[in-house]
């Protein structure tokens, strides 16, 4: 016997072909409803169900200037038959791009010879395609020889349309008797179950999908980076987005001149701070010193004149490095394990691996008897915790840190990806801040991070408002 929803769809549906929205608007059922009852009714060889794939093309945005402006093989017909043969001059006219297809294109349709540097036009070519783009663009029909011309072009795109349809065959009479589908008391009380048959549940017959509410994926990973290095006993600290440029680069034993300090790198505000307080404690006139001739670090400094006026310059914070070198010169005592995941502002070219504003996460360990050896295990370690076993340490070189490191890991397909920077304060950043003992420090990009945890190829796909991709990537549980 057959399910209450499969009797309704069999009564409302009489013979001929249906979509999954028209029999559930005849059915008065909902297109889940629908699906389920039309799925049970294959098994049992009372309905056919099928999915049709249509295409829908559409004109890409070379094909619609080339329909407006003409193929390239076209403006180069036009020019060979002015009498302009020369190849550097035709690529000069055209672009040594657009030359290069149109002059394939030709070759293809025997229009063209090529000797001794120039083009001749050995005879009036066909420009169907032209013909073809319009086609698409009214939406007629096009053979498929002439699409896949298009398509290899990448002149026309499409989208493809998924449609299900239901054939309800003939259906013996006596399998309409309904089976009981929700157990009620009045059939229990009555007695009545003793006499029917109950609804048998298939679990392979596709379910609804239910989209709850989960953590953006992003937003998990800066949560498992922050869970890790607190498992690890570090303190996480904060501090302002906004930082003068001696936190931000002086303190850091970063020189006045570099590049990383131009306007082409960072974002200045037409502002600047008091460093009032710093002098109270030394720390300004300290690190002047140790710019200019080492101070008592037994370096000999960056040599010239440290400018005051520089360092009092408010800037968008360039990394956290600023914050964990505050923290430090306030907190100078060891031992201290300390991190930061937070926003950093840098100018850069938006591109599939660089945004102007991205999140760092950085961290510190201060002791006495702590080195280079410690810094590498502790990175392993936590890249491990990440999920990356192979990691390897290229050297590296940073103003504020020697030995200095780059850490990378190994991605299927990628292969060796690096991940930040890292390494141990030089002397002239710690002892002008009389911090006492040596400092590991490490800064990683959690965005380039985050990528590779979820397979993606571009970065500004993590920022994006896309509910579909939000909606596949999987709830995975640390």
């Amino acid at each position: 016997m057959l399910s209450p929803v499969e009797v309704t769809l069999i009564k409302a549906l009489e013979k001929g072909k249906y979509s999954v929205d028209e029999a559930a608007k005849k059915a008065k059922m909902n297109r889940d409803a629908v699906l389920k009852a039309s799925y049970l009714l294959q098994e049992k060889g009372y309905a056919e169900v099928t999915v049709e794939v249509t295409r829908k093309y559409f004109l890409t945005d070379e094909g619609k200037r080339y329909l407006k402006e003409g193929l390239p093989e076209e403006r180069l017909t036009e020019l060979l038959e002015k009498g302009i043969e020369d190849i550097k001059e035709l690529q000069q006219r055209m672009g040594k791009e657009e030359f290069g297809i149109a002059l394939g294109w030709l070759k293809k349709k025997g229009a063209v010879e090529v000797k001794g540097g120039k083009v001749k036009l050995v005879k009036k070519p066909e420009f169907e395609e032209r013909n073809w783009l319009k086609s698409v663009e009214k939406g007629e029909e096009l053979d498929d020889s002439k699409l896949k011309t298009l398509l290899r072009r990448k002149l026309v795109d499409y989208e493809e349309e998924k449609r299900i349809f239901i054939v309800i065959k003939d259906v013996p009479e006596a399998e309409l008797g309904e089976l009981i589908a929700d157990l009620t008391p009045e059939i229990i009380r009555s007695g009545e179950w003793r006499n029917r048959e109950f609804l048998k549940y298939d679990v392979s017959v596709p379910a609804r999908d239910i989209f709850v509410a989960k953590l953006h994926p992003y937003e998990r990973i800066i949560r498992e980076c922050r869970m890790i290095f607190l498992d690890m006993g570090f303190t996480e600290i904060k501090g302002n987005y906004v930082q003068s440029a001696f936190w931000n680069f002086d303190a850091l034993f970063q020189p006045q001149d570099h590049p990383a300090r131009e306007m082409q790198d960072t974002f200045y505000l037409d502002r600047c701070v008091d460093l009032k307080e710093e002098e109270e404690v030394s720390f300004v006139k300290r690190v002047k010193e140790t710019h200019e001739n080492g101070w008592i670090t037994g370096s000999t400094g960056w040599g010239g004149r440290w400018d005051i006026n520089k360092a009092r310059q408010l800037v968008l914070r360039t990394h956290t490095t600023a914050i964990t070198i505050h923290y430090l010169a306030l907190n100078p005592e060891p031992p201290i394990k300390a991190f930061c995941i937070d926003r950093v502002y840098r100018r850069e070219t938006i591109d599939a691996t660089h945004l102007p504003e991205f999140d760092q996460l950085e961290g510190v360990v201060l002791d006495k008897n702590v080195g280079f050896r410690q810094l590498l295990g502790m990175l392993k370690e936590f890249f491990a915790k990440m999920g990356f076993e192979d990691v390897r340490f290229r050297p590296g070189y940073f103003p504020y840190t020697e030995p200095s490191v780059e850490p990378e890991v190994y991605v299927d397909e990628l292969g060796w990806v690096e991940l930040g920077g890292a390494g141990v304060f030089r002397k002239e950043v710690t002892e002008p801040l009389g911090i006492k003992g040596r400092v590991l420090a490490w800064g990683l990009g959690i965005g380039r991070l985050a990528m590779l945890k979820l397979g993606m190829k571009d970065l500004r796909r993590l920022y994006l408002p896309d509910l579909g991709w939000l909606r596949e990537v999987p709830m995975i549980k640390r």
